[in-house]
């Protein structure tokens, strides 16, 4: 009994300790930042918020913490050290916040400044959490996950047949990873297909290309980005000097596609919107600290000299991707076109921890040039264009995947899985009519295409005047990349219609 005493009385003391420890460290790093000179005015700011912050501590919350602290050391079925309960009080004190914020260990810090350059390991999937259950934002162009057919809103139920309901974001993300040529199975639910499936997939390093582009026809170019990367605007910049050399007078008009872009570098997106925007604000950033917002204008550079602009968003548009498409909006510098975006407006600051890890926490709000926040809102094109399903076989659509039949999906999700059918099952009947209205008009030029005409009949007249224009028969034949793609394929009529709009009044005016 006297044992038992000495050690209640030992644990008391700890708790005290523990309570006491909080409330030094913090004092610690205020009195070492005190002493510091008159040129470190904003870590002085921040030093007196956590001075305000520290006076309000609810003490009695802390020592509902510290006497939750002392039973699990001397109750819980299992020993576990101090460590890993402070860092787990630490990972779930930031899962309340948001679904961004989060606590990075020291190799989680280094694969997010790998990534940040554009190469990193894994599948190549950009993931988030919503409603407890793990959605897929995008899969990057040309990863493990893009070519296996993973989508946009799939939401990921198991990983190499285990549960991850319950699981942390950074844990599923954890999982996900491994080493190049390890292989891993992902258990989704599509909304589409309403059902689950199995896609293999084998892990690779990521090497992103984050620009590509072309020639859709003479005059008009076509540039995708995948991603934001610190680089990214520099690459953008000679992609459209080259598509600019191989149109025999230059771009007459622009398709920029964002859709699927998860994000990335904040200032990628902002130097990316500069290029177009010739004056005025790009985007703004706005928290609640004493220090004021940053507002970011654009200098006098077009790099298309105001040639005109389709912007290509989807619900996979998301954060950098969004202030490029808000800001182009705004300054009614680009048509936007296809569906609304994903609608993650806030901005995340990577601060660097003692221990060689880092805080990623969601420190500011961004707004547009008029000043909108897109936050859970996301950016609603000018013009909407929905994507229309074409073929089972197409790895987008979800080639190379086992659908699995049955109701068991509420072993991998719960409840919360069974929510989420059913919300897709209300939503499926309008988004089906809608992809099978679109499908059918894409039918409609495909029929309208076989049509025969005059110069197909059997003895048809000749015109009597020169041969075919080669260039009157590229005028009207359809690309691959835009046969496949209707919203691209409205994106390029709707170009050439404002290209000509645009030479008819130069005609005039001139």
């Amino acid at each position: 009994m006297k044992d038992i005493k000495a050690q209640a009385i030992k644990q008391k003391h700890r708790i005290g300790f523990l309570s006491l420890l909080i409330f030094a460290a913090g004092a610690t790093s205020l009195l070492s930042i005190q002493g510091q000179s008159q040129q470190q005015a904003q870590e002085q700011t921040q030093a007196q918020t956590q001075t305000q912050a520290l006076s309000s501590l609810p003490l009695e919350d802390l020592q509902l913490f510290s006497e939750v602290f002392g039973r699990i050391k001397s109750e819980y079925v299992d020993e576990v050290d101090d460590a890993t309960l402070l860092r787990d009080a630490i990972q779930g004190m930031l899962a309340g916040l948001d679904p961004h914020s989060m606590f990075l260990e020291p190799k989680d810090f280094e694969q997010i400044k790998i990534a940040a350059d554009g190469k990193f390991g894994g599948l190549g999937i950009e993931v988030t959490m919503e409603d407890g259950l793990i959605k897929v934002v995008t899969p990057i162009d040309g990863t493990p996950a893009f070519d296996a057919g993973v989508k946009p809103g799939d939401l990921i139920l198991m990983i190499d047949d285990v549960s991850v309901h319950g699981l942390s974001l950074k844990d599923v993300v954890d999982k996900m990873r491994g080493e190049p040529g390890s292989k891993i199975k992902l258990t989704i639910f599509r909304e589409s297909v309403n059902d689950r499936l199995d896609i293999k997939l084998v892990r690779a390093l990521i090497k992103i290309n984050s620009v590509r582009g072309e020639i859709l026809e003479d005059g008009f170019g076509y540039v995708r980005l995948s991603s934001f990367q610190s680089g990214t605007a520099q690459s953008l910049r000679l992609k459209i000097k080259q598509l600019n050399e191989l149109s025999k007078g230059g771009l007459n008009g622009l398709v920029l596609d964002l859709r699927n872009n998860p994000g990335g570098v904040f200032m990628g997106a902002v130097q990316v919107s500069d290029m177009f925007i010739v004056e005025g604000e790009i985007v703004s950033t706005r928290g609640r600290t004493t220090t004021p917002g940053q507002s970011f204008v654009a200098r006098p550079d077009d790099v298309i000299d105001d040639a005109p602009m389709v912007v290509l968003v989807n619900g996979g548009s998301a954060s950098a991707s969004e202030i490029v498409a808000g800001a182009l909006q705004d300054h009614q510098r680009a048509i936007i076109m296809g569906t609304k975006t994903f609608g993650k407006g806030s901005v995340q600051t990577v601060i660097p921890m003692n221990n060689g890890g880092a805080l990623k926490l969601t420190t500011a709000r961004y707004y547009t040039p008029s000043n909108r926040s897109i936050q859970a809102k996301g950016v609603v094109p000018d013009i909407t264009v929905e994507q229309a399903d074409f073929s089972a076989d197409d790895p987008r659509d979800g080639g190379g995947t086992t659908p699995r039949k049955g109701d068991d999906c509420m072993d991998a999700g719960g409840r919360a899985t069974q929510d989420a059918k059913a919300e897709v099952e209300l939503s499926l009947e309008q988004k089906s009519r809608a992809t099978q209205d679109a499908k059918a008009d894409d039918e409609a030029i495909q029929d309208k295409e076989k049509r025969i005409s005059e110069s197909d009949l059997a003895g048809h007249l000749e015109n009597g005047e020169s041969e075919d224009d080669p260039e009157d028969e590229e005028k009207i034949q359809l690309s691959e990349r835009t046969k496949k793609d209707r919203q691209l394929r409205e994106a390029l009529n709707m170009l050439k219609g404002m290209s000509l709009v645009k030479r008819r009044a130069q005609a005039i005016g001139g």
